[in-house]
C-alpha cells in the first residue's frame, strides 16, 4: 500500500509540474461557468431550479469533454513509460507490477477528481449564490453530477490504461484512444438511434435497449444524471425514460463503478504478462 501511495503521489506531482491539473481545472471551470450561466438564465421562465438546469447543461458537456481528458491522461501511461525506458527502471526497484499500475491509475484519478471537483464546484457555488434561492433542491442532482463525472472520467482512464497496455507503440495508443472516444461518445449512440429507427419497435424491446445503453459508460452517465432525479428529468425531457428504466439510480451508479473496475482489471491482468 505504501508503494502504491508513493507512485500515486508522484503521478499527481508530475501532473502539477506539467500543469495538467491547472489546465484541466481551468478548462472545466471555464466551460462549466459558461454553460451554467447561459443555461440557467431562463430558469424563472420554465420554473426550474437554477442548479437543476445547470446539471442538464453540464451533463452534455461532461459526456464529450471528461472522457477526452481522461484518455489524453492515460493513453501513454504504460506504453510511454516502456518506450522511454523508465518502466524497466521503475520495476528494478522493490515494487510489483500490480503496485505500479494501481499507483499510476490512482494518481491520474486524483488529477481528474481534483480538477472536476474544483471546476464544477466553482460553477455550482456561483450559480447558487447568484441565481439560487437558499437551500436549493438542485444540490442533490448537482452533487450526483460531480461524483458521477469523476466516475465517468475514471472509466475512460481505465479504458486508456487498457489501450496503453495492449499496444507496443505510443503513436498506436494515441490513435486507439481517439478511436475509443469516437466510438463511445459519438458513433455508438448514432448507430443505436439508427437501429431504433430502422427496427420500428419490432425486435429492439425496452429491455434490449436498456441493455444496449448500459453497454456504454457515456450512456450510463447520461441516464443517471438526466433521468435519475425528477427535477432534472422534467427539464431534460427524459423523465418518462427514467420511470420506465428497469434499473434504479443506485444501479446506474453501480454500473459506472463496474465500468471502472472491469477494463482496469483486464489492463492489470495483461500488464502482469507483458514483456518489458
Amino acid at each position: 500500500m505504501r508503494n502504491i501511495a508513493l507512485i500515486a503521489g508522484k503521478e499527481f506531482r508530475d501532473g502539477l509540474r506539467n500543469r495538467w491539473v491547472i489546465a484541466i481545472t481551468l478548462l472545466l471551470a471555464v466551460f462549466a461557468l459558461t454553460l451554467s450561466f447561459l443555461g440557467s438564465a431562463p430558469a424563472g421562465a420554465v420554473k426550474g431550479s437554477a442548479l437543476a438546469i445547470t446539471v442538464v447543461s453540464l451533463s452534455s458537456l461532461s459526456i464529450f469533454l471528461v472522457p477526452l481528458i481522461a484518455l489524453l491522461l492515460s493513453y501513454d501511461a504504460i506504453v510511454g513509460e516502456i518506450e522511454r525506458g523508465t518502466m524497466a527502471l521503475l520495476l528494478s526497484y522493490p515494487v510489483s507490477r500490480q503496485e505500479v499500475i494501481i499507483g499510476k491509475f490512482a494518481g491520474h484519478c486524483m488529477i481528474l477528481g481534483v480538477a472536476t471537483l474544483v471546476g464544477y464546484g466553482v460553477a455550482g457555488v456561483l450559480v447558487q449564490w447568484l441565481r439560487g434561492d437558499g437551500m436549493d433542491a438542485g444540490w442533490g442532482p448537482f452533487l450526483m453530477l460531480v461524483g458521477s463525472s469523476v466516475l465517468l472520467g475514471a472509466s475512460f482512464l481505465a479504458l486508456g490504461y487498457l489501450v496503453s497496455t495492449v499496444v507496443r507503440e505510443r503513436a498506436t495508443a494515441a490513435g486507439m484512444a481517439i478511436g475509443v472516444w469516437l466510438f463511445f461518445v459519438l458513433i455508438y449512440d448514432m448507430a443505436l438511434l439508427g437501429g431504433l429507427v430502422a427496427d420500428g419497435g419490432r425486435w429492439l424491446t425496452p429491455g434490449i435497449v436498456t441493455g444496449l445503453l448500459l453497454s456504454n459508460p457515456a450512456d450510463v452517465y447520461r441516464l443517471l444524471n438526466l433521468s435519475g432525479f425528477s427535477s432534472v428529468g422534467a427539464l431534460s425531457g427524459m423523465a418518462d425514460l427514467g420511470e420506465h428504466l428497469a434499473i434504479s439510480p443506485v444501479g446506474l451508479f453501480g454500473m459506472l463503478v463496474l465500468w471502472v473496475c472491469a477494463p482496469f482489471s483486464l489492463a492489470l491482468l495483461l500488464f502482469r504478462r507483458k514483456q518489458i
